[in-house]
């Protein structure tokens, strides 16, 4: 199959929690676009379409996204969209736009201040506003549910939860953006105590704010842009039911539907993945579901266990991925991003060093 778009240029912003009274969105994305457009030698009049990944409700305004056109600037005008979801899913809206010939260049950014709010109960408000939601349980509450119910079937231990945990952070030394990294054992996690049981700290994905920009062009354009695109062989993604009572907390067949109609596991293997996972024990999951063997290097970054920005990281995982492949690390990657209580939305982008 032959790649028409690619990956050119990625950059985030350090992921760290802020004080409340700076650093909005525009703050954190000016500099990160900067720095995405350096490295691609191209200025703003070069991107044909703009599409970002926010929420009002986590900023607590109506139409807060609009603020973040400040930092594209409003003049000229020009093509922009945004969606109330991940940046990943902004980054699939600039893919569509630049297979259809609307745009040879295209940006995609996220962003999110989690730190301004309580987060896991503004997580409470993705949930079934009729029988769900109105209880208010939070979102680490939901994921503990979860990762009780696996405990309960023998799908994983604690102590497993726990190495993911110690191999992310270790991983994420190495990632100037993490706002979780270091030398850490398990045995030390497991005798800290839990925040919502069975899980603890280390089980969950921090609070932080941060920003991640995506630049992809077309085949016309990627070589110009990038010595070694990251072309993009398959993008896809699918949605579970809301319900947490209508489906299987033990499986992630989103997540498997995703990863087939993107291509993963009928062409060559991946060399590395990047799992949007916010909880240990749904890196375990994400890995049975889409059958990542031993062989494959899962989240290299530290992932989302290492810095999680609301609405930024999903993005990140897939820049992440494509920065694997630009530098050579990896010949062909998958960058996922996951959206809803319990992993009900996922989404998989698999990238190849060869546009063939």
């Amino acid at each position: 199959m032959t790649a028409d778009v690619a990956v050119v240029g990625f950059a985030q912003s350090p992921v760290a929690v802020r004080d409340d009274a700076t650093t909005s969105g525009v703050e954190m994305l000016v500099p990160t676009i900067a720095e995405a457009f350096g490295a691609c030698g191209i200025t703003k009049s070069d991107i044909g379409f703009w599409c970002s990944g926010s929420s009002d409700y986590l900023a607590g305004r109506a139409f807060s996204f609009v603020s973040a056109v400040d930092a594209i600037g409003a003049v000229p005008p020009t093509m922009e969209s945004h969606v109330e979801m991940d940046g990943a899913w902004a980054l699939y809206e600039a893919w569509v736009k630049v297979l259809t010939g609307d745009a040879d260049i295209a940006l995609a950014y996220g962003f999110g201040k989690s730190s301004g709010a309580e987060l896991r109960r503004v997580m409470a408000l993705q949930l079934d506003p009729y029988l769900v939601a109105p209880l208010w349980p939070d979102s680490v509450s939901v994921a503990a549910l979860q990762a009780r119910l696996g405990l309960e079937a023998g799908r994983w231990t604690e102590k497993d939860m726990a190495e993911v945990a110690a191999r992310s952070r270790a991983a994420a030394a190495s990632n100037p953006a993490a706002q979780v990294s270091g030398s850490v054992s398990a045995a030390d996690l497991l005798a800290r105590p839990y925040v919502a049981e069975p899980l603890r700290a280390h089980d969950c994905a921090p609070v932080g704010d941060g920003a991640a920009v995506v630049i992809m062009a077309s085949a016309a354009r990627a070589r110009d842009l990038c010595e070694r695109p990251a072309w993009i062989t398959g993008f896809a993604h699918r949605i579970d039911s809301g319900s947490l009572g209508a489906r299987d907390l033990l499986a992630a067949p989103s997540a498997a539907g995703a990863w087939s109609a993107a291509g993963g596991g009928s062409g060559a293997p991946v060399d590395v993945a990047e799992l949007h996972a916010p909880f240990t024990h749904q890196e375990i999951l994400l890995r049975e579901a889409m059958e990542l063997g031993d062989d494959v290097t899962v989240s290299p970054s530290g992932g989302a266990l290492c810095g999680n920005p609301m609405f930024a990281a999903g993005l990140a995982r897939i820049g992440e991925a494509a920065r694997a492949v630009m530098s050579g690390r990896a010949g062909r990657a998958l960058g996922h991003a996951t959206s809803g209580p319990a992993l009900q939305q996922n989404l998989v982008c698999v990238m190849s060093g060869e546009d063939s």
